[in-house]
């Protein structure tokens, strides 16, 4: 006797993260998109068939329609119009599906965190999101930015709330130390806390945590990563970065190619030197490390993909190598690294501001970031800092 055969039990789909509005309205633009394709096509595929039809038909004129075809089959313009219009409405499909795509990626991603995190809180609106990476033991440095760019208190919330700029110390996690700072924390308010394990090798892995948290908690269209050591203008920050708001995509910085480095015990060595080619070679193109932005949907690619992301030694390379294989407009701004020499009296970042160019950021090359910046923070903020009407007179 022959065994009945088992019914497959359907297993329920399994639940999906709502589409947003933006997604929706790109799915819109897709099929649109689709639609003129189509329509753009459909008159060259149905020529023949119908000038066959009229050839077969008593009483036609054969030269006449033999002459239709040569005419038509030899017109470079209209055909490479035709193949051009086409050719622009893949481009801005493919754009579109690729925008869509990551919107979707960037939704379940959060999901994943609110479900995680036990919540369904809407994320807060923000133009810009400001990290600025900060170690246990840089409570000066931290003071010495409250006391000149970076807002406290009321200030700071006001920021937030009227031009959508937020600013946190970003800083891990490190046992008995987490206490002092909580105590910090209470007080000020200005701390975005990830979990990470705080140390000079593991910046790579800091900044992709910034970024995963970043997104998670804030939909801003920008996220900024920048050193406790610099002197920054938010003002100008924001004024810069609302250029590049209608672009996708987006790597802002100072672009730089420094030798890749193969001797060991060398300031910033890197292990994996053979991958980049033979000695003396230098690296790809990429944004210095002291202070860098990524746009919306690059800092979701990195949420999204952060397992897999490679870290190399240094931590402004391994951005720079996980964004340097995508459809990324890098923008070269030199206003981001201007110069404070030890003799800040006509430093390049004022001789700028006089002329009317304030810069964004400013740091010394030498030091990696302002030298003796406990020190010197305030002197440079009075010499290069913007006026407070600049910052809120910004529109974002």
């Amino acid at each position: 006797m022959m065994a009945q055969p088992q019914l497959e039990k359907k297993v329920p789909p399994r639940a999906r993260p709502p589409l947003t509005g933006k997604s929706v309205a790109a799915l819109c633009v897709a099929s649109f998109a689709v639609g003129l394709l189509l329509s753009g096509w459909m008159p060259l595929l149905s020529a023949p068939i119908s000038t066959v039809d009229k050839t077969s038909a008593p009483g036609c004129d054969d030269s006449r329609v033999s002459k239709g075809l040569a005419g038509e089959r030899h017109d470079p313009k209209g055909i490479m119009s035709e193949v051009s219009r086409t050719h622009h409405v893949i481009r801005s499909l493919d754009k579109t599906v690729s925008s869509l795509e990551m919107e979707l990626a960037v939704e379940r991603a959060r999901s994943g965190v609110a479900g995680a995190a036990g919540s369904s809180k809407a994320l807060q609106k923000a133009f810009v999101v400001i990290g600025i990476n900060t170690a246990f033991s840089s409570k000066k440095r931290r003071d010495s930015l409250r006391e000149t760019w970076v807002p406290s208190g009321e200030k700071l919330r006001r920021l937030e709330k009227e031009k959508g700029i937020v600013v946190r110390f970003v800083i891990g996690r490190s046992g008995a130390a987490d206490r002092a700072l909580d105590a910090e924390e209470a007080e000020h308010k200005d701390f975005l806390r990830l979990d990470h394990v705080e140390g000079y090798h593991e910046l790579s892995s800091k900044t992709r945590i910034y970024f995963a948290t970043a997104v998670a908690t804030w939909d801003a269209d920008f996220y900024v990563k920048v050193d406790d050591d610099v002197h920054l203008n938010l003002g100008m920050l924001a004024t810069r970065l609302a250029k590049y708001r209608a672009r996708p995509r987006v790597y802002v910085g100072c672009m730089k190619s420094g030798p890749v480095l193969s001797q060991r015990g060398v300031k910033y060595h890197e292990p994996e030197y053979w991958k980049f080619g033979d000695v003396g070679n230098k690296y790809f193109r990429h944004a210095t490390g002291q202070i860098y932005a990524v746009s919306k949907d690059l800092a979701a690619y990195i949420s999204v993909n952060q397992p897999i992301l490679h870290r190399f030694a240094n931590e402004d390379v391994s951005v720079g190598a996980w964004l340097i294989g995508l459809e990324v407009e890098h923008v070269d701004d030199r206003s981001m690294c201007c110069a404070t020499p030890p003799a800040v009296r006509f430093a390049d970042c004022e001789w700028k501001k006089r002329a009317g160019n304030v810069c964004v950021a400013s740091f010394d090359w030498s030091c990696s970031g302002v030298c003796r910046s406990v020190d010197r923070m305030k002197l440079i903020h009075d010499a290069c800092g913007e006026d407070q009407a600049a910052l809120w007179g910004v529109a974002t």
